[in-house]
Order: C-alpha cells, then structure tokens, then sequence
C-alpha cells in the first residue's frame, strides 16, 4: 500500500489501543475521547477489511491480525520517533550564525566563496541579513551575529578586523569598448556615466565619478550623462549588457574581471584608492565561541588569498 493512503491517526489509535489492551486507556494516552479511539479503529478495520479487536461488554480483545500487525506498527512509529529525535537533537547542536552584510558585498564576494565554509562545517547554520546599516554584532554560546561592512572607521563599540582595502576604477564590457573610442580618461566624458546611491558609514562621502575624473586629470566644466541604481549589482547587470561604464569597486568586480564579462578600458591606468575598507565587525567584549573563531579563521584565509591574487 503506498504510504500516503496509509491512515495514520488511525495506526497511531490502533497501536495504542494494543499496547494499552484497552481503547479508555489509549484514549487517556492520546488526549481524545474514548469513542475517537473507537471510531479511529474501526476506520482502519474498515480500510483494511481485517477485524482487529474482538469487542466484549467488558472491553476489547485484540485478534491474532491484529497483534501481527501492531508488531509492525509499533516498530514503524519507534523508528518514526526515533528519527525526529535524531533531527531535534542535531538541530539543537548546531551553532547559528547571522551574517549582516551590504547586498552588493553579500551577492559577489562572500556567495560565491562561503561553500567552501559550509563544506567543511556541517554544524554550523548560516543565515545572510542583505542589511547596508551596520548591525550590532553579539555571540553568545550557540549563536552569533556578525557584521561585514564597507566604510571608514572607526566603529564605535565593536571590534573591527580589516579584510582589504579598496580601489576603484573604471569597467564596461568588451563590446561597448570595442564600439567606442576610449583611449583616454576624457573619452568617458561622451559615455553614459553608471552610479551607485550607496549608504555611506557615519556621513563619510563615498569616492564618485568626480573624484575618479580629478584624480585622472581631467577638469570638469559639466557632469555627463549619469544613471543611478539603488543596488551595485544592477549596475554591473547594465555595465555587462553594454549600457555604460561604472565605477568598480574590485572586490565586487574581481570575479567578473577573470571571467572576462568586464574589462578595464585603462587597464592598470587610473585607479583611485577608496578611504573606505572591508571589515568584519565583532563584539568587543567577551571570547568568541568555538564555531565564531573558526569562521573568522576562514574568512581572514579568504581575505588574505584575494589581497594576494590581486597584486
């Protein structure tokens, strides 16, 4: 019989009933009535077409049908419960970990790399917050929230360790370059301009596309043409599809340069160093539990991999 035409309020009923040699007493078990314990029963007799319990006026007696079967039943509902228990008891050994971290940082750095985490770190349960405020970083025995943030510190009340620092420069796609004329940073003048409405840490102005042109030489008597984007990586998505030009931020874009969707117009030309860093924001009392060391281990692996692969 497949399982999802099995009645199983009814075998659960029926197997009560059996052990217990009484439908009052498996009633009191279950928290139902006697007459539900009767009624679940004769549900299954009637599904089955086998007479389980012989009925007397002092109580019932279960038929040897019906003893067979609750040998199998019974077995079956312990393994049931047996595996329930398993999974509660996992889930309750595992540690939980919060990540809070802007969207963009989120999607294109630490996505791509935190396999490599998870696969080696079954007990650990890791939720993703795409949260650009900072969020207040805690650990506690068996779980923790922890920060990564873009911005200039320092952070007020928490304990910060640096990833890496940040450039910016110039990227579009291999064909837009191959259609325009861009020999120089004043060849970006005629191009649309791709922009972020980024959320800057404590007012501190994030480096833009004037920043980029004076620090290329180029003076500018009028702004050209900008598109803004709430999200870094609707930005990029326009960037590849041939729309504009956007100012990278390479740890966002390092993985689209190998794959070759982006490109650097100026090559290794005109890059503008950001004041802004990534940070992992910690708590700044307490010992970090177990699970939080080694993830923090890990990502300073990962960090201090991508600083070198990067040079």
């Amino acid at each position: 019989m497949r399982i999802e035409r099995l009645p199983l309020n009814a075998l659960r009923a029926f197997a009560e009933a059996v052990r217990e040699n009484s439908f009052k007493a498996a009633a009191y078990r279950l928290g139902v009535t006697p007459g539900a314990v009767s009624r679940q029963v004769k549900q299954l007799e009637g599904h089955l077409g086998v007479v389980l319990f012989e009925r007397h006026a002092n109580g019932v007696c279960v038929t040897e049908a019906g003893r067979v079967l609750a040998e199998d039943v019974q077995a079956g509902l312990l393994r049931i419960a047996s595996g329930v228990q398993n999974v509660t008891e996992r889930s309750e050994e595992a540690f939980r970990l919060l990540l809070s971290a802007p969207p963009s940082f989120l999607q294109l750095w630490l996505l791509p790399r935190l396999p490599r985490f998870e696969a080696n770190e079954r007990q650990i349960e890791i939720s993703l917050d795409a949260e650009a405020r900072l969020t207040p970083p805690l650990w506690l025995p068996n779980r923790a929230r922890l920060s990564l943030r873009y911005g200039q510190g320092p952070w007020p009340g928490v304990t910060s360790l640096r990833l890496f620092e940040d450039t910016l420069f110039p990227v579009c796609s291999p064909s837009l370059l191959a259609q325009a004329s861009i020999q120089t940073p004043d060849d970006l003048l005629t191009q649309t301009l791709l922009t972020v409405d980024w959320c800057s840490h404590a007012g501190h102005p994030i480096p833009s596309w004037s920043d980029w042109f004076k620090s290329a030489g180029v003076e500018l008597n009028k702004m050209p043409n900008q598109r803004q984007y709430s999200l870094y990586s609707l930005a990029l998505d326009q960037a590849i599809a041939g729309q504009g030009v956007v100012l990278a931020s390479y740890p966002l874009v390092a993985d689209r340069l190998a794959s070759g969707v982006l490109v650097r117009p100026f090559a290794e030309q005109y890059p503008l160093s950001s004041p802004f860093a990534y940070e992992l924001i910690l708590p700044s009392n307490g010992e970090a539990p177990p699970a939080v060391a080694r993830f923090t281990e890990w990502l300073e692996y990962e960090a201090a991999s991508f600083r070198d692969t990067s040079l």
